[in-house]
């Protein structure tokens, strides 16, 4: 853990100069969960029994809060024993830069997600992947299929919202944040949901199959090799990450929910670049090198062998480590908070990212964020410069200006700037 609190690769220098210088529902509920079952159709989230020929419906509503729990708990547990194991995210060796990146946006969603760009078999995708053991839980809407905060009405569905606005109760439980895989090959509708036209035109009811975006609320969408997703989902991508709602507009019909998510994306940039609006809206951007260190590439081989022969006992080993570092993200979210940055650090950012030619303020805002995430993760309620100097370089590197004659790094040339302005 103490290598992950480190610095990033190219802010290493920069640092050692400073140094030298959820409730229990029980309660009667609208069932809110989408698609339909045993002759059950689902409108908009609400349950609705209904009969062939006739032109009214009947609304049931029911005492599912005990089912509910009952039903969740029993899939929770056939759903973690069914699963693949995943590899322990503290037994992954080096890549200390995007580790923390990731960490951070755990600790601080705000920060706006983080692109991974590297070699292949870097293990982009693993590391990514470990996360899902160190993600929090949070309070969402019983039965929900948007991941509804019961506190925020930005993160509500419009049913939620509406029985909220009603005074009428929700039914909340705890859920582990989501991570979701938006494949390459997905197509908009997946990704979008789906309006059943037919039903909207006849019955003029809104029957909507929420799709990945709806998963992905309050929670972690991951795409690998964004680089070769195609331009429509990238409109998509955008869109959503840009206002946090995503909205369906089929024939003149309009269904919003919301879409509020960290989006992470790897890939290899020798396969092709990502465009830049895209790339503007992660956070964060990490770059990822083979090892080169013949020890260390020894012990990766070694490591990897151990999971694959006996994944569980493999897992085992690093309960400790995984536990430790779960304490430390929820520790760290909790203090976040009261975490300050002076008045004179926030000037030299803004001067730093002024001076680089930073279109927008998006770096200023993600450099605060992240310094902040960082000291709550260190324990501290206060930024220092070794802080700021240890992410601004992944803050920045994405968001200057490409010079097809500059040979030096970006993450160096910020570096550079911030010697500058904070010496």
């Amino acid at each position: 853990m103490a290598s992950i609190l480190g610095t990033s690769s190219t802010a290493i220098l920069a640092s050692r100069c400073l140094s030298s210088t959820g409730s229990k529902p029980s309660i009667s509920s609208l069932t809110l969960t989408p698609g339909q079952s045993n002759g059950r159709k689902f409108y908009g989230g609400i349950g609705i029994h209904g009969k062939r020929g006739r032109s009214q419906f009947r609304v049931a509503v029911t005492n599912v809060a005990t089912d509910i729990n009952s039903v969740e708990q029993a899939q929770n547990i056939a759903a973690k024993e069914s699963q693949r194991p995943v590899y322990p995210f503290a037994a992954i060796v080096g890549q200390d830069e995007m580790k923390l990146c990731l960490l951070l946006n755990v600790i601080d969603p705000k920060i706006g997600g983080v692109m991974i760009m590297g070699d292949r078999g870097t293990g982009k995708s693993t590391t990514v992947r470990s996360l899902v053991d160190l993600l929090p839980e949070i309070e969402v809407v019983a039965g929900d299929p948007y991941n509804s905060d019961p506190e925020d009405p930005e993160c509500m569905g419009i049913e939620v919202r509406e029985s909220t606005i009603k005074g009428e109760k929700l039914s909340v439980v705890t859920a582990k944040i989501n991570m979701v895989d938006l494949p390459l090959g997905a197509t908009e509708d997946r990704v979008c949901g789906t309006i059943d036209i037919e039903k909207a035109l006849t019955e003029g009811v809104k029957a909507f199959e929420p799709g990945l975006l709806a998963k992905a609320n309050r929670g972690i969408l991951y795409v690998d090799e964004v680089n070769l997703l195609d331009d429509h989902l990238v409109d998509v991508l955008l869109d959503s990450a840009a206002s946090g709602w995503n909205t369906v507009e089929r024939e003149g019909i309009s269904i919003s929910h919301p879409a509020r998510f960290i989006l992470i994306g790897s890939g290899n940039p020798e396969e092709g670049e990502l465009r830049p609006q895209l790339l503007d809206r992660f956070g964060m951007h990490a770059q990822v090198g083979t090892v080169r260190d013949a020890e260390l590439r020894v012990k990766i081989v070694e490591e990897r062998a151990r999971f694959d022969r006996n994944p569980k006992e493999f897992r085992g080993s690093y309960v400790v480590e995984q536990e430790k570092l779960q304490q430390q993200i929820s520790s760290a979210r909790s203090s976040l908070s009261s975490v300050e940055i002076d008045r004179d650090l926030k000037v030299k950012i803004s001067k730093v990212c002024s001076e680089l030619n930073v279109d927008g303020l998006r770096g200023d805002i993600v450099t605060n964020r992240a310094a902040k995430a960082l000291a709550a993760l260190k324990g501290r309620d206060t930024v220092t410069p070794e802080d700021i100097a240890t992410v601004i370089p992944n803050c920045l590197r994405h968001r200057l200006r490409k010079d097809p004659l500059e040979s030096i790094d970006s993450g160096l040339l910020v570096i550079e700037k911030f010697y500058e302005v904070f010496s």
